[in-house]
């Protein structure tokens, strides 16, 4: 039985306790919120973790830092190295996106060495498998696709990105939307193409009850994919967006009564005051489901910086209601990641999670603050550096400039205001 299946029959299982445990919410809540599909526990029956986690409505926020091999760039001790990084600096997941090298060793050893969930796109493997095989990457049909899935889920892959909602009704939508970027997603790219070559429907929308029973089968996450997102902030919320979103919320629908747990991926790049909409829109469409979002990038133009523009867009969409924020890092639409971009990217998604954590659940997500703003008040300079996001960085930025008196920092010396302010009370 899955944890659905379970969280309907009212059944407490040692993962519900854990994951209640780690949230400081009572198990009796999380069961019911997975029951109704506002909850998910993204954990493949095949795949043993320590660090399994809730994604959903009334959780902490979560985030996944993607790493994985290009075309290009294909060492698989150099994404070894970004998992160790995603995991230091605090991702709750992962997933590999890897479509160049040996893809079933590299999912192996990051399934073996990652103490989160992993998450993949199988549509990658598939087309990477029939370029190799058939010298073509669109010559492949449903039994490659399902044999992929199967294959995946047998190593303990615990959430699969698939891009059910990029159907031929919703390309229609696309052709009409007069959009400046038509499809970024490289899996919907792939689909949209096979679906043009072979002039079928999307084989993961038309055989989507065979997808539903292998995921059942591992209590595989479906994260369903937003093949059709905006890829700038010009296109964003248009007609193929929500007709896509729309065919998502019905698929997941049907994932509800199979009895698999499902989650709705959603925009990519966002202008500030359309964020909200699009929040709404998911949890109307979608009823409820846990939203997770690629940032949203709030601005075309930070090239080197979009992990700002995506921590933005991220704490105001977490804030509004999205669960699970997909970090971006300062080699976006640049460069394929080093281990120092995945760092970056980690630590301003968890900031913009625990921004938006203080909106959604102040008395927890303030503690953290509290402890934060009382060592600066008693100027403990030890543990404001320990309850730093990224300590590291902030020993090494205290060591590096040292000040003449020991309690303040070389900003304000011996103009600390809290120290002037300390003594004008006093008096």
């Amino acid at each position: 039985m899955t944890q659905l299946e379970l969280a309907k029959n009212n059944k407490i299982t040692p993962l519900i306790k854990k994951v209640s445990e780690a949230e400081n919410i009572s198990a009796k809540k999380l069961i019911k919120d997975i029951a109704t599909g506002r909850v998910v526990i993204p954990k493949n029956v095949r795949h043993n973790i320590s660090r399994p986690c809730g994604v959903g409505s009334g959780l902490k926020t979560k985030i996944n830092a993607n790493i994985g091999t290009s075309t290009d760039k294909g060492n698989l001790k150099d994404e070894l190295k970004k998992l160790s990084a995603a995991i230091k600096y605090g991702a709750d997941a992962v997933m590999d996106l890897s479509v160049g090298g040996d893809l079933k060793k590299i999912r192996q050893e990051v399934l073996k060495r990652s103490p989160v969930p992993v998450g993949t796109v199988p549509v990658y493997e598939i087309a990477v498998n029939a370029k190799r095989q058939r010298n073509n990457p669109l010559k492949f049909d449903a039994r490659d696709m399902l044999h992929c899935l199967e294959s995946q889920a047998e190593e303990g892959v615990d959430f699969f990105t698939i891009h059910s909602g990029v159907t031929q009704k919703n390309i229609c939508a696309l052709k009409t939307s007069k959009r400046i970027l038509n499809i970024v997603s490289r899996g919907a790219a792939i689909l949209a193409s096979w679906m043009n070559y072979h002039k079928e429907e999307n084989p993961f929308f038309e055989y989507f009850d065979q997808i539903l029973k292998i995921a059942y089968r591992y209590d595989i996450t479906l994260s369903l994919g937003d093949g059709l997102r905006p890829g700038s902030v010009l296109d964003a919320t248009d007609k193929a967006q929500i007709s896509e979103l729309k065919t998502l919320g019905a698929l997941a629908q049907r994932a509800r009564k199979k009895n698999v747990q499902v989650m709705i991926e959603g925009p990519g790049h966002v202008p500030l005051n359309q964020i909200e909409e699009n929040i709404a829109l998911e949890k109307k469409y979608c009823n409820n489901a846990p939203f997770y979002v690629l940032g949203p990038l709030v601005t075309d133009i930070a090239a080197g910086y979009d992990h700002i523009s995506s921590a933005i867009g991220g704490a105001l969409a977490a804030s509004f209601g999205a669960d699970f924020l997909c970090y971006v890092t300062p080699s976006e639409h640049l460069r394929h990641p080093s281990e120092d971009d995945v760092r970056e990217g980690v630590i301003a998604s968890r900031i913009a999670a625990h921004a938006a954590d203080i909106v959604k659940n102040p008395k927890a997500a303030l503690k953290w603050d509290k402890a934060m703003s009382l060592a600066r008040r008693s100027k403990d300079w030890k543990r404001q550096i320990e309850l730093s996001v990224d300590p590291e960085k902030a020993k090494n930025y205290r060591a590096s400039s040292k000040p003449r008196q020991d309690d303040v920092c070389t900003m304000c010396g011996e103009y600390c205001s809290i120290k002037l302010t300390e003594k004008c009370m006093r008096e």
